[in-house]
């Protein structure tokens, strides 16, 4: 295990509200969950900041595999997962079935999205690789960490978009967000080219 990744879990043990989510996540048995995205790296840079853990933290991003893809199937867990918490974490923890997203992605955000085989493939086509970064409490309490392009990102304070995929074409306002909250964080400045129509 790297430095880095001791160093993140240790940052995940030392925020309560993670762990009780990932506790109580994990008694619901769900297949292949991890939670991902803005808890786990917002920690990172709440510690490298010396800010309270939970600060900017709008919710818990969890991430589960199904391969029954009906919407009726992926409402019952959320449904269950809503049961799991009291108010106000309750409405801050967002499941989604993985194996969906396909579905609906290109509806929302315009861009195609090819099926994956497990929640993990899913953080190679975040933004940035500083979002993709996961977290499981395993049955024995130890910590799994998920992140194929690795913590330096999230640790460094950059944000860059991300090599394999195109720029989220709204660039531009997540890096506003991030530099409100986090102004410590570097933003990659990237020129969009205009093409005639």
């Amino acid at each position: 295990m790297s430095d880095l990744e001791q160093r993140l879990i240790e940052i995940v043990r030392n925020y309560p509200d993670l762990m009780h989510v990932m506790t109580a996540v994990r008694s619901l048995d769900l297949p292949d969950w991890l939670i991902f995205s803005g808890s786990v790296y917002q920690s990172v840079w709440n510690a490298q900041t010396g800010r309270e853990p939970g600060y900017g933290v709008n919710d818990f991003d969890l991430g589960y595999f199904d391969t029954d893809t009906s919407w009726d199937a992926e409402d019952v867990v959320i449904k269950r997962v809503a049961a799991a918490f009291d108010e106000p974490l309750r409405s801050r923890v967002e499941a989604r079935n993985q194996c969906r997203v396909p579905i609906w992605f290109r509806s929302k955000f315009g861009e195609d999205y090819d099926s994956i085989a497990c929640t993990a493939e899913a953080l190679p086509r975040f933004v940035a690789p500083a979002f993709a970064v996961g977290v499981r409490l395993e049955a024995d309490d130890s910590i799994t960490i998920v992140a194929p392009f690795g913590l330096e990102d999230a640790f460094d304070l950059v944000v860059r978009p991300n090599p394999d995929r195109p720029l989220a074409k709204d660039w531009a306002k997540i890096a506003t967000k991030i530099k409100t909250r986090w102004p410590e964080v570097s933003v990659a400045e990237v020129q969009v080219a205009l093409t005639a129509s």
